[in-house]
């Protein structure tokens, strides 16, 4: 009996390694339930479900359709490589046309003659043919004279050889002088560097003087001459012999007066 309450009483024995704190332990259990408690998801709401169902159908469609836009590309970029290398071969094309023809719109040209006085050629269109020869679509050329004059003649067509300065004009030719003389002819060579403007083209003439036809005419605007040459046709405003002095000297001499 004794022995039997001894055993009783005895502790079974226990390892200090196995031993456990209750508060280490209660502490551990805390953490684990607060982590667990963070890894929750939230549950989604009605507008969270029909966002994703949007989601869902726009990529049913949107996905099919890009796959179609890549194939249906790949099936047509050989047209549009050709489309490309046609359209860089005609702006290659009009591009050298534009080098080429060197037209220019609105061009100026200005000297000055053996006496330093000014001149200036304006054309509506220049073409560049070659490095001296300028084509000119209707030129104006506007000249000075001695003691302050001035003269303008235009026409319809025009070539400027810029190194010899030199001007031909053919179709309408219209010769005008400050002093009110007016000439219409077919044709006019100016040396802008002389200052001298000839033709050898029948020409109409009309001033103070009256009117005249002739089968040329030939001006240095450094001497102010006018000249006339061949069969003329003279109408007076009247008979007196310096009512045109620059004009009927000189035709006297080159060709003879027919009156009406």
């Amino acid at each position: 009996m004794t022995g039997t309450q001894e055993n009783k009483d005895r502790k079974p024995p226990q390892r200090e390694d196995f031993a456990r704190d209750a508060a280490k332990l209660a502490a551990l259990r805390e953490a684990m339930r607060e982590q667990g408690q963070s890894r929750q998801r939230n549950i989604p709401t009605s507008s969270d479900l029909a966002s994703r169902r949007r989601l869902l159908d726009t990529a049913k469609w949107a996905l099919p359709l890009t796959a179609a836009v890549l194939l249906g590309s790949i099936a047509v970029w050989p047209e549009i490589a050709r489309w490309l290398s046609a359209n860089r071969a005609v702006m290659q094309e009009m591009a050298q046309m534009r080098v080429e023809s060197g037209n220019l719109e609105g061009a100026i040209y200005r000297g000055l003659d053996a006496h330093n006085r000014p001149y200036m050629i304006t054309a509506r269109i220049a073409h560049q043919n070659g490095p001296d020869r300028v084509d000119l679509v209707d030129p104006v050329a506007d000249t000075h004279m001695a003691g302050g004059g001035w003269a303008e003649i235009k026409a319809d067509k025009g070539v400027y050889m810029q190194h010899e300065q030199t001007l031909n004009l053919t179709d309408h030719v219209v010769l005008y002088r400050d002093d009110g003389t007016l000439l219409n002819g077919l044709t006019a060579d100016i040396d802008l560097h002389r200052s001298v403007i000839a033709s050898n083209d029948w020409v109409h003439a009309e001033g103070p003087f009256g009117i005249l036809d002739a089968q040329g005419y030939f001006i240095d605007q450094h001497a102010n001459l006018l000249q006339f040459v061949g069969p003329q046709r003279v109408i007076r405003n009247d008979d007196r012999q310096d009512a045109m002095p620059s004009l009927t000297s000189p035709a006297r001499t080159s060709s003879s007066q027919k009156a009406p």
